[in-house]
């Protein structure tokens, strides 16, 4: 990881407390909830990006078939 930042943020008390009982570590769970939030957002990102590529080759898979298709053995 990184140098880290401050910040403040507002929680659910209730999450909040029931998290602290548990012993999670605040810090360390928002930042992992904040991860997967940014690779779910980058490959989204990625699909609107690339949907025309994406588009073209079902096509041609679709009008062509599988490339080397007729090597498959299954």
């Amino acid at each position: 990881m990184g140098r880290t930042a401050k910040t403040s943020m507002s929680l659910d008390r209730a999450v909040l407390d029931e998290a602290r009982e548990l012993g999670i570590n605040v810090s360390r769970a928002a930042e992992s909830g904040i991860q997967s939030a940014i690779q779910m957002r980058r490959a989204e990102i990625w699909k609107q990006e690339n949907a025309g590529a994406i588009a073209d080759y079902n096509g041609m898979i679709e009008h062509e078939g599988v490339p080397l298709s007729r090597y498959r053995k299954f």
